[in-house]
Order: structure tokens, then C-alpha cells, then sequence
């Protein structure tokens, strides 16, 4: 189960995170409450998270509901975002209107100096969900919090999707949660659902705006 961080004050504002340590506010706290006993029950084994605040502090509360340690992984962070961090979409347009418009027509980032590309992340986040998977024997569950954007081009890596495809699929709501699961006949892996969340009715921007905040 991949699950997005709850919402944080930079989430809230339009502020890119990327790698900016920026904790849960409120409402990102009350979505990881919520959320909790619903992966609770599904008897995770084992419960891992990206090292960075949002993610930790979400996983804190999976971690209370299922009785589980959390194993913390740097490589599950979300795209480092290069000199974009801590801008919001507007500020972003006024600094960077040529990687602006490059974002706006579905460049993850927009290639602003400094910021990872998609195989960059694809690089260090799949061998993690590797490392997971192999971890976790069949009919076992395990749980990764991390991050939108990275969750969203590394699960298609994952699934063998071609380059591009995720954009097909809309922006994880904070403290979604997407599954994974292995089918019993061919033993390759397979989505079963996308962006659940414990607070219908609720959700973020589109994936041009959500993206690459974190």
C-alpha cells in the first residue's frame, strides 16, 4: 500500500517541498488519524516511510494504529525540486517562466536548475519498493508513506507502464493511499486501486499544480 503524506501549511499554500523538511499542519494531522485505522486493518507487517517530516509524522500514526516500527528510507523522498523550492506557482511563473511553461504542459518539474529528473527518482525510489516487495512474503501486506509525485512516476516504473503513462492517472490526494498487489495466477504485479482516501469528497489540485509540491 503507497500512501501520500498528509496536507502540510506549504501544501496548502502552493508552495513546492521537494526536498524541504516541512511538517504536517492540522488538517494533515486530522488525515492521518483518519486515515490509520484503515490501513491498520488491512494487518500490515511492516510499515516504511521517506525520512522526510510530512512523510515521518504521517507514518507515526499508521505506526500507533498497526502496532509496527517505521523503517525510514531517504531514498523514498519526493523529487528534489532544485531552486523551485519554496516558491508558489506564481512566484514560479515570475522566476521561471520559460521552466513555468514547461511544467504547465506536464514537464514534472519544469527542469528548474537543480531539480531531479524522472529517472532520477524512478532510480532510487523503485529499488526501494523493490526492496519492500521482496520483504514482504505473499498474502502479507506492507505499507510505504512517501510522496505524490515520486509515488506516481515510480509505481508506473514499477508496473512496467510506458514513459509517460502516469499522467493518465490524477494527483494522490494528501493521505491517499494506492495498492499494489501481486496476482496469484501469473505472480506479476498489478494496481488494485488508486487514491483511496478516508475523507471523501476531499481533494487536491490537478497533477500540473500538485505534482512536484510534495
Amino acid at each position: 500500500m503507497l500512501v501520500r503524506h498528509g496536507q502540510t501549511a506549504w501544501n496548502l499554500e502552493g508552495r513546492a517541498q521537494g526536498h524541504t523538511d516541512v511538517s504536517l499542519d492540522e488538517t494533515g494531522r486530522e488525515q492521518a488519524r483518519a486515515m490509520a485505522p484503515y490501513l491498520a486493518a488491512m494487518r500490515p507487517v511492516a510499515l516504511w516511510s521517506s525520512d522526510l517530516a510530512r512523510a515521518r509524522e504521517t507514518a507515526e500514526y499508521v505506526a500507533a494504529a498497526a502496532g509496527l516500527p517505521v523503517q525510514h528510507d531517504s531514498r523514498l523522498r519526493e523529487f528534489d525540486v532544485g531552486l523551485r523550492a519554496g516558491l508558489t506557482v506564481e512566484e514560479f511563473a515570475d522566476r521561471f517562466p520559460a521552466e513555468h511553461a514547461a511544467w504547465a504542459s506536464g514537464h514534472v518539474t519544469g527542469g528548474v536548475p537543480g531539480a531531479e529528473t524522472v529517472a532520477d527518482v524512478i532510480g532510487r525510489v523503485v529499488p526501494a519498493l523493490e526492496e519492500v516487495l521482496r520483504a514482504t512474503a505473499r498474502g502479507e501486506t506492507a505499507v510505504v508513506v512517501a510522496h505524490g509525485a515520486a509515488l506516481r512516476v515510480s509505481l508506473a516504473a514499477l508496473l512496467g507502464w510506458p514513459d509517460g503513462q502516469d499522467q493518465s492517472l490524477r494527483a494522490m490526494d494528501n493521505c491517499g493511499w494506492t495498492t499494489v498487489e501481486e496476482d496469484p495466477v501469473h505472480g506479476r504485479l498489478r494496481l488494485a486501486s488508486w487514491n483511496e482516501t478516508a475523507h471523501p469528497g476531499v481533494h487536491g489540485p490537478d497533477f500540473a499544480s500538485d505534482a512536484p509540491v510534495g
